[in-house]
């Protein structure tokens, strides 16, 4: 169960957006995309990211808040081709996007500094690149998950499933 939001990087170049998904179960970001637009291309970017690299079966429970980016008509079409079942909570739920705000947080905190000023569109990516798929999912521990990693904790429920 995904929930996307976006944080905004200050750069040289003015703002840069990111967007992310961020499995509920696990915790690891499945898919992210940045661009200088926060719009719902960078959205359906994201989304699409996340559905080739994983490919989730029909029925995933895709849950977004109301933003305008997720509620276009494009990104809930591009959930609906992928057979993705449609989640939203009611209007002003402050508790809607916890875990994301909370990820984009740590992404602010452990990658980004007052330096982050001097980065272009292409070093922030770079550098996303590294800390997502590097770091973030794969040696980052988590509280949430008893001081697992997102992969280990993956591992453990492919597991499970296999034994089952």
């Amino acid at each position: 169960m995904p929930r996307p939001t976006h944080p905004f990087i200050w750069t040289q170049e003015g703002w840069v957006n990111l967007a992310i998904l961020v499995d509920l179960c696990t915790r690891a970001i499945v898919g992210w995309a940045v661009s200088r637009h926060c719009d719902a291309a960078l959205a359906r970017k994201c989304l699409s990211a996340a559905v080739a690299r994983h490919r989730p079966p029909p029925g995933l429970l895709h849950h977004t808040d109301r933003g305008s980016t997720y509620t276009a008509a494009e990104y809930r079409a591009l959930m609906h081709s992928f057979g993705m079942v449609a989640s939203m909570s009611r209007k002003g739920n402050c508790w809607d996007n916890a875990v994301a705000e909370s990820t984009f947080g740590t992404i602010k905190t452990e990658l980004f500094d007052e330096q982050t000023v001097t980065l272009d569109l292409y070093e922030v990516r770079t550098k996303l690149f590294a800390y997502i798929e590097g770091f973030y999912n794969r040696r980052r521990l988590h509280s949430s998950l008893d001081y697992m990693t997102p992969d280990e904790k993956q591992r453990l429920l492919s597991g499970a499933d296999q034994a089952a």
